[in-house]
């Protein structure tokens, strides 16, 4: 049997994945979670052989947990499944050592197939989203940067970003003028939605 995680925040999703997996004869779910702060302590004392994680999680980010869970079970096999096909969120996830990217609006039967394969050792990535990620190249932003803008999402003013982050104001400034310049955008708003949009965030 191939020993499955599934961490999806929405109820329904998770319980249909979990139905619909359970279904299948070599496939067994052996933990759900619906944080991302809740994957590794779960993947730790449940074992699985597969983990499928949502990106957008409370908590922390699948992204955010992969590679904490990648060194605390590296024979787990982490299948990203999410409904944002962000070429930078694929990247972002193969760098950190996922066995496959995949998009939720895909059949059940090639999730289960999916998982079977990222057992073996192969990678699964939708052959579109490979593509663009090619095409979109890195992401240029530092991890710094990354983090401002970030920070600076919800509107917080700069001093706000600055204690929250405990950097000075001026460095700030300096982090989100230059995430502003790389992403070729007028305004830290704009320059965090087009980092969004790609998956840089």
């Amino acid at each position: 049997m191939i020993r499955i995680l599934i961490a999806e925040d929405q109820g329904m999703m998770r319980d249909a994945l979990a139905l619909l997996l359970d279904l299948e004869d070599d496939l067994e779910i052996v933990a759900q979670v619906a944080a991302g702060d809740e994957i590794v302590a779960a993947a730790t004392a449940r074992r699985p052989d597969v983990a499928l994680l949502d990106i957008e999680l409370p908590g922390r980010s699948g992204l955010d947990v992969l590679p904490e869970l990648r060194a605390a079970l590296p024979e787990c096999a982490v299948l990203i499944l999410t409904t944002f096909a962000r070429p930078g969120y694929l990247r972002r996830a193969m760098e950190a050592g996922a066995a496959g990217f995949l998009v939720k609006d895909g059949p059940v039967e090639e999730l289960a197939a999916a998982v079977r394969r990222a057992v073996t050792g192969e990678r699964i990535i939708d052959p579109a989203l490979a593509a663009a990620a090619l095409h979109a190249g890195p992401s240029p932003l530092t991890g710094r940067e990354r983090e401002v803008l970030t920070a600076a999402l919800d509107g917080s003013t700069i001093a706000d970003v600055a204690a929250r982050l405990h950097l000075s104001e001026s460095t700030v400034r300096n982090h989100l003028s230059s995430a502003i310049g790389k992403t070729h955008t007028r305004n830290r708003i704009e320059a965090a939605r087009i980092a969004r949009h790609n998956g840089w965030l």
